[in-house]
């Protein structure tokens, strides 16, 4: 393939960046590094002819720009707890009840902005937080809200050495909550204890005995 003479592939170029209005010599200045070296030089000899002065582009504006601290909006945004959920079927009956509301709601430490993106543990419960601006409007919406996974009241196991926990054999048990099972098909029906050691953390059921701190 035959070169392109410096000297003619100048004069082409000049002719043909003369015949561009101002605005489309910029947009091409703001694409320089796709041009040979020759359109480089002859584009910015055209540009100081004419005095043009190629502006930096702007960032692109924050989607979701954070206020100053002491901007009136600040207290609008500052997140409050509504509700903790205990399991993942409460989690997301709380994100319908959210999102028709309109309502952005953070959940756990990780800020979740759904639940699919929780990474905490529900056994610890997972705190359900909301900008204040939105309490208004929250507080009808949660109305409907009927967990189906609350934690009971903790109870303590009495200083009996049979009570132990069958792992670590520690008295240091808790109550978690009371498990109701039918035995027949009548209203006939058994109790059992869930149990927590909190010395090793290992959970069992058993109709132990306890009493309310």
């Amino acid at each position: 393939m035959e070169a392109l003479d410096p000297a003619a592939e100048w004069l082409r170029l000049s002719e043909r960046y003369r015949q561009m209005s101002d605005s489309e010599l910029l947009v091409l200045a703001r694409q320089n590094s796709e041009l040979t070296e020759v359109a480089q030089q002859t584009l910015a000899h055209e540009i100081s002819q004419r005095r043009l002065r190629l502006q930096p582009e702007e960032p692109p504006a924050s989607p979701n720009p954070e206020p100053p601290p002491d901007s009136s909006y600040a207290e609008d945004r500052e997140l409050v707890e509504i509700c903790t959920v205990w399991s993942l079927s409460d989690a997301l009956q709380v994100q319908t009840l959210l999102d028709r509301a309109g309502i952005p709601f953070f959940m756990g430490p990780e800020k979740a902005t759904g639940v699919d993106a929780v990474t905490s543990t529900f056994v610890n419960g997972v705190s359900v937080k909301i900008m204040r601006v939105g309490l208004p409007w929250a507080g009808p919406a949660m109305k409907n809200y009927t967990p189906a996974n609350e934690p009971g009241p903790r109870l303590e196991v009495d200083s009996d050495p049979s009570v132990r926990c069958p792992k670590c054999h520690s008295t240091e048990v808790v109550f978690e909550r009371l498990i109701t099972e039918p035995t027949t098909a009548t209203d006939n029906s058994s109790s059992k204890f869930e149990w927590t050691c909190d010395s090793c953390g290992y959970q069992w059921d058993d109709e132990g005995i306890v009493r309310e701190e």
